[in-house]
């Protein structure tokens, strides 16, 4: 009797060690390797990396988690409660023309086998890949092509969400497909955009490599905010356009807002708290910004006809008058798509040089615009 009950006692020490030593693996004491981002968390272990995604869309009421793990790894019973997603992938599905340039940086664009609406898309490379006919249509983000997904079944879906209706998304899910939100757009910090390559280089087990690009990126950035602060002027800026009788632009803290100011120049909205856009009448604008010193960003705009076409009270802003009128949407790619769209959250650097190449160009006398074009 004393035998049986010695060794039932070491039975519950061992499986009261075990648990604990269980425990101790489940708690996420690995710290968090993203700066910028405020929607992403990656977290990394042996086998396994646990991502978080906080902010999907601006109304998201719950997080996302994800455990990326490589095949056959044993996981605590405390994950497998979440969306369990096999790396590194070799085939995927992304649903916005910003999640693009990522795959390009890694260069495992060639995994990619499907996308909504392929005209979007503006890059050489992806293009190619999608006239060979490697690139599947799978309809608009907003009515995917359910059957198709099935047929082609990628390791992953990247969903893009902008209220939060995902019924499809939930359909996909319920039939076996792997769905992981992505929120890249809903940040405010330039380098917090860019820093989502971080997500891609986990899927892909080249998280070394989407350091390396990371890091290369926000050097160049910060570079060029410090080059801006030898600027011996603050130009006056106006921004947006009319659409529908009230006059869109930025906020004061708003993504496009943030590379005005990191690239001196004195955004006349700047002190507007929000993140989003402001809706104001042409009165209210003119007021204001009627000797703006550059208007960057007038919508689709890309000449001067179109502009005094479309409104001709937009000829009684100073900077249509001297032509320092900015656009990123004249540059296209084969099918129309706007590259700015596309490729300038990846690529904030770009788009800061670009502003400071417009504002301050003695401080960058050798550079040619990326992104914007004067209006012709």
């Amino acid at each position: 009797m004393k035998i049986r009950l010695l060794a039932l006692f070491f039975m519950l020490c061992l499986f009261a060690c075990q648990s604990t030593k269980e425990k101790e693996t489940v708690i996420i004491s690995s710290e968090n390797s993203i700066r910028y981002a405020t929607g992403l968390s990656i977290q990394k272990f042996n086998q396994y990396s646990v991502v978080t995604v906080s902010n999907p869309w601006p109304t998201a009421e719950k997080n996302y988690t994800y455990i990326l793990h490589q095949n056959g790894v044993i996981l605590p019973d405390s994950l497998k409660k979440f969306t369990k997603i096999q790396v590194p992938l070799q085939s995927i599905v992304v649903t916005s023309t910003t999640h693009i340039p990522a795959l390009e940086l890694l260069g495992v664009e060639k995994s990619l086998i499907g996308f909504p609406n392929t005209d979007y898309v503006s890059s050489p490379k992806t293009r190619a890949l999608i006239d060979a006919k490697k690139v599947r249509e799978i309809g608009t983000n907003q009515s995917l092509n359910t059957e198709v997904l099935l047929d082609m079944h990628p390791d992953v879906i990247i969903g893009f969400g902008v209220d939060g209706e995902k019924k499809t998304y939930d359909q996909l899910q319920q039939n076996g497909l792997k769905i992981l939100y992505n929120g890249d757009w809903t940040e405010h910090h330039p380098l917090g955009r860019a820093e989502w390559i971080q997500l891609f280089g986990v899927l892909f087990g080249l998280e070394e490599k989407s350091d390396l690009v990371f890091r290369k990126i926000e050097k160049d950035y910060l570079d060029a905010v410090d080059l801006a602060k030898k600027a011996d002027s603050k130009p006056t800026i106006l921004s947006g356009a009319i659409y529908q009788d009230q006059w869109y632009l930025p906020q004061g803290k708003s993504w496009a807002a943030q590379f005005l100011e990191n690239a001196q120049g004195d955004y006349l909205w700047n002190d507007s708290k929000g993140t989003g856009s402001l809706s104001l009448s042409f009165e209210t604008v003119l007021e204001k910004a009627q000797n703006a010193d550059f208007w960057i960003g007038p919508g689709q705009f890309t000449s001067f006809e179109q502009l005094e076409k479309a409104n001709p009270n937009y000829s009684y802003f100073k900077a249509v008058q001297n032509k320092n009128v900015y656009s990123f949407s004249s540059k296209k790619g084969k099918t129309g798509g706007i590259i700015y769209y596309e490729l300038a959250s990846s690529r904030p650097d770009l788009v800061l040089k670009d502003l400071i190449k417009i504002l301050h160009p003695k401080l960058l006398p050798e550079y040619e615009l990326y992104f914007f074009e004067k209006l012709k």
